[in-house]
């Protein structure tokens, strides 16, 4: 009886251990150590906020070169910009600029009816004027030029020595030197920083080409109106000498013999 108490207990024990045993496992078997590995999640990060400069980021970066060139029939004014490096002057600009730039754009048409060579008799100062003449240190868009003043500033200079005229009409906007008149044809580019419009002349400062004008051909004199001919009754025709030797010589002898033919009387009587 009692071997087949302890036997019992035994027995017990075992399966007590055996199902200890069990759950150990389970529980190692759930426990994060030896759970599979799982890839961590992604977190994405939120952009940073954009400071003052990263906003600018993207008007400084602003090359007007590769505007133009997309926009075609500005070739002449693309490379006129980059034969007196003004192109890198227009980078730096817009990099810097607070205020903004306005170009008006001359197309490869407007500088075909300038006279042949006329770019090419030009310095290189004068070359630059000539750009600078085109530029507007601020950002104008189309409804901002009837509210600007007159004559308009432009990279070039102001005032009576470069004169810029701008009116603005309903349905257009007018630009005036003193040598050339024209109108805006159309917007290239605008991004409220930078504005490029279209024009179908070059804009002339008085400054270069009214000097630069060849001078007038002199003016022929008017040819003499001829004298009125004078009547012959008019016109007292010269004397012609005459020659009286041989009267005198007639009236001699004649006088000689009269004095004879008295003095024979005489002595007759």
């Amino acid at each position: 009886h009692i071997a087949q108490r302890h036997k019992h207990e035994a027995t017990v024990n075992l399966i007590f251990y055996f199902l200890l045993f069990l759950q150990c496992t389970y529980t190692f078997a759930l426990s994060p150590a030896a759970a599979p590995a799982q890839a961590p999640a992604v977190v994405v990060a939120p952009p940073p906020a954009a400071t003052p400069t990263q906003a600018a980021a993207p008007h400084g970066i602003t090359n007007v070169t590769k505007i133009l060139e997309k926009a075609g029939h500005f070739t002449i004014f693309i490379r006129l910009l980059r034969s007196i490096q003004e192109e890198n002057h227009l980078f730096s600009a817009l990099n810097d600029s607070s205020t903004g730039l306005t170009i008006f754009a001359p197309t490869d048409s407007a500088f075909s009816e300038l006279k042949s060579g006329t770019l090419n008799t030009l310095s290189d100062g004068d070359k630059s004027e000539l750009v600078k003449f085109h530029v507007i240190p601020t950002f104008l868009s189309t409804s901002q030029f009837q509210t600007v003043s007159n004559p308009l500033g432009t990279w070039a200079g102001t005032g009576s020595r470069l004169p810029l005229n701008v009116t603005s009409y309903p349905n257009s906007v007018n630009i005036t030197t003193g040598l050339t008149n024209t109108s805006l044809s159309g917007t290239v580019y605008t991004d409220n920083q930078l504005a490029i419009y279209k024009i179908e002349k070059v804009l002339l400062p008085k400054e270069i080409f009214a000097s630069n004008a060849p001078a007038p051909a002199p003016v022929a004199p008017a040819p003499e109106k001829p004298a009125k001919a004078v009547p012959a009754a008019n016109v007292e025709s010269p004397v012609a000498p005459v020659d009286i030797s041989s009267a005198v010589w007639f009236m001699h002898n004649n006088v000689v013999g009269s004095v004879g033919i008295v003095v024979a009387a005489v002595f007759a009587l």
